[in-house]
């Protein structure tokens, strides 16, 4: 007789995951995350929802050791100089940088919505405009985003719904991830254009994130508020 999943074991897997997940500061540098898994981590990325279902969100993936080294000098949120270790970035079997899409492809007057929409979403020629109508009142009118800055923080949301995604995939497999804020995102970016062909026009740097094996226990133990104290039935 074959075993069954039940949707409690899905439950119990599930919160297991979300438990063993905590900020790697440090990942075991001689232990590798394989091909078929990181392309599963990948997958969560890609079939991750956003807004519009535009995804405006790229992500890199920094492998070159060297590549890596020109971040540490701004990026102390992975370098290791808050805990003393080589930090993320030297010990990490992926690292990964997610962009944020700016003004230039998500403003409603730009190409790339209404194309997203036909070349990738396959949306009928009939629906486009309808679609595009939508796109321009969701950001004139309901969320009021106009600036440059409000375009790349939307779009950056967008990029966290996949980075939540990953994390939550990696757990699920026993791998380690760590989400880094901790950096210089000017200085990011100007490394970004001048190292890696990134254009700052186009795209801003959102968020990093590691991957890998934790070289130790967590530091302190998993906390969190109350489900009383997050939670509010209506």
């Amino acid at each position: 007789m074959k075993d069954t999943v039940t949707s409690t074991d899905v439950q119990n897997q599930i919160i297991e995951a979300f438990e063993f997940r905590h900020a790697a500061k440090v990942f075991d540098p001689e232990r590798r995350v394989s091909e078929s898994e990181f392309g599963t981590i990948l997958d969560a990325a890609r079939l991750s929802p956003s807004s519009f279902g535009l995804e405006p969100w790229q992500l890199l993936v920094v492998q070159d050791p060297d590549k890596r080294e020109l971040l540490r000098p701004f990026t102390w949120g992975a370098s290791g100089e808050m805990n003393g270790t080589e930090g993320q970035l030297r010990t990490a079997s992926h690292f990964g940088i997610f962009l944020s899409h700016t003004g230039a492809t998500m403003s409603h007057e730009s190409d790339y919505p209404r194309q997203h929409a036909a070349e990738v979403k396959k949306f009928p020629a009939e629906f486009l405009d309808g679609f595009h109508a939508a796109y321009s009142k969701f950001r004139t009118d309901d969320f009021k985003i106009e600036s440059e800055r409000e375009t790349t923080d939307w779009a950056a949301r967008q990029a966290y719904i996949a980075l939540g995604n990953v994390m939550t995939v990696a757990a699920m497999m026993g791998i380690d991830t760590c989400p880094i804020e901790g950096f210089d995102a000017d200085q990011t970016s100007a490394v970004l254009e001048e190292h890696f062909g990134i254009d700052p026009k186009l795209y801003r740097p959102a968020v990093m994130v590691a991957f890998g094996y934790r070289a130790g226990p967590p530091m302190f133990p998993k906390t969190r508020r109350g489900m009383d104290e997050i939670v509010s039935w209506f």
